[in-house]
C-alpha cells in the first residue's frame, strides 16, 4: 500500500509539473503604433508555434498613442485591426488562437501577464512606460530605441539593477543572419573592419534621433562587437559618416544615406578576405553571391531572441553594449557640431553596479 500510495504521490507530482510547464507564459505589450507589436506577435501566437516559440504568448495589449509623434493614432488603429483578428479564421478551426485582449489601464495589463513588450513608437514616453513595467516585477523588452535620450537609457538600466528586473532592447537588424552571420564567416575569418550603409531619414521627429542610424550601428555592432573608443562624423546633404574606432585598432563606419538608393548591409574586412554582408532579411553570401531567394526571416531572429527571454533566458545585450551604441551615436552627434572633430566615447555604463 504505501509503495503504491508512494507511486501515486511521483505520478501527482510528475503531472502537475507537466501542467505547469504547459502553461504559456503570459505577454502583454505596452503600446502598439510600432509594427513590431504585430511582426512578433505573429510569431510568439502562432498556433503550430514550437522550438523556442513554444509555451509563450502575448495575451493583452494596452494602447499608447503619442499626442506628438507623426501617424501615430492611425497605425495604432491599423495594427490594432490586425492584433484582434490575427489567427481567429484558419482554415483549421483547431489552429485558432486566443485573441490578443486589449485592457483599459497599464494595472489591469500587468495583472494579466507575466512579462511586457512595450512598441510605443514615441522613445521619449519608454522611460515612464518601463518604469511602471520594471516596478510591477515584469520582465521587459522594449523596441528600437529603449529610450530617445542616453540619460532616459541609463535610467532604466539603472531601475533594472536596483529591482533585480531584467530589461533589454535591440534592432531586429543585429539579428538578422546576413549580418551576424559575417561576425565568423568562412571566407571572411576574424573581422578586423567594417563598412555598414543603410538609410537615414533628417526629417524625422525630435524622439527619433536616436533611432535614425540605430539599426546600421546595431548592424556593425553585431559583425565588429563592442570596443569602441573614438567617434567622427562627417554630414552633408547626400550622407551622414560616422567613423568609430575600437580598442584594439580595428575601423567600422556607418553611411547613412539620405539621398538615391536605400540599402542595407555592409562590407566586411577580415584576416581571410573581403566580402559583401547578405542584405536584411536574408542569408549570409556564399562565394561572394548574395542570396535573395531563400527564406525571408526578417523579424524572426530578433522575435526567438525575445522569446527566449521572455520565458526566463538571460538578457541577450548586456546593458553595457546598449549603452555603448547609444555613446557612438551622441559622440557622432557632437563631432558633427563641433564640424567633424574626433570624440572620445563617454562610458554610458560606469554609474550602473554602484
Amino acid at each position: 500500500m504505501i509503495r503504491r500510495f508512494l507511486s501515486l504521490v511521483a505520478i501527482a507530482i510528475v503531472t502537475s509539473s507537466y501542467a505547469q510547464a504547459a502553461e504559456p507564459v503570459k505577454v502583454g505589450i505596452l503600446g502598439i503604433d510600432n509594427f513590431g507589436s504585430v511582426a512578433y506577435t505573429e510569431h510568439l501566437n502562432h498556433p503550430k508555434a514550437e522550438g523556442d516559440f513554444a509555451g509563450v504568448r502575448v495575451v493583452a495589449a494596452f494602447e499608447i498613442n503619442s499626442p506628438t509623434y507623426p501617424d501615430s493614432a492611425k497605425l495604432a488603429g491599423m495594427w490594432k485591426q490586425q492584433l484582434l483578428t490575427m489567427y481567429q479564421n484558419p482554415t483549421d478551426p483547431k489552429d485558432k488562437v486566443p485573441p490578443v485582449e486589449f485592457v483599459n489601464s497599464m494595472d489591469e495589463l500587468f495583472k494579466k501577464c507575466d512579462a511586457i513588450m512595450i512598441f510605443a513608437m514615441d522613445g521619449t514616453q519608454h522611460l515612464a512606460l518601463a518604469t511602471a513595467a520594471l516596478k510591477a516585477g515584469k520582465r521587459t523588452f522594449i523596441s528600437r530605441p529603449i529610450a530617445s535620450s542616453p540619460e532616459d537609457a541609463v535610467a532604466i538600466f539603472k531601475l533594472s539593477e536596483e529591482l533585480k528586473v531584467p530589461v533589454w532592447s535591440s534592432s531586429q537588424h543585429r539579428y538578422n543572419t546576413g549580418f551576424s552571420g559575417m561576425r565568423n564567416h568562412p571566407e571572411v575569418g576574424k573581422v578586423i573592419g567594417c563598412d555598414v550603409y543603410g538609410g537615414y531619414t533628417e526629417k524625422s521627429p525630435p524622439a527619433e534621433m536616436f533611432m535614425r542610424p540605430l539599426h546600421s550601428i546595431e548592424t556593425l555592432y553585431a559583425i565588429m562587437g563592442p570596443g569602441v573608443t573614438t567617434v567622427s562624423c562627417q554630414s552633408t546633404p547626400t550622407a551622414e559618416s560616422i567613423t568609430a574606432v575600437w580598442k584594439d585598432g580595428r575601423i567600422g563606419t556607418y553611411r547613412g544615406i539620405k539621398e538615391g538608393a536605400v540599402k542595407f548591409s555592409a562590407t566586411v574586412f577580415g584576416d581571410k578576405g573581403v566580402s559583401v554582408a547578405g542584405i536584411y532579411g536574408h542569408g549570409v553570401p556564399v562565394n561572394g553571391v548574395v542570396p535573395t531567394t531563400d527564406k525571408y526571416v526578417g523579424y524572426e531572429g530578433l522575435a526567438i531572441q525575445i522569446a527566449k527571454f521572455l520565458k526566463g533566458g538571460d538578457v541577450p545585450v548586456t546593458p553595457a553594449e546598449t549603452l555603448e551604441v547609444f555613446a557612438v551615436i551622441k559622440a557622432a552627434e557632437e563631432s558633427k557640431a563641433k564640424g567633424g572633430v574626433v570624440v572620445p566615447l563617454t562610458d554610458l555604463a560606469a554609474g550602473l553596479k554602484k
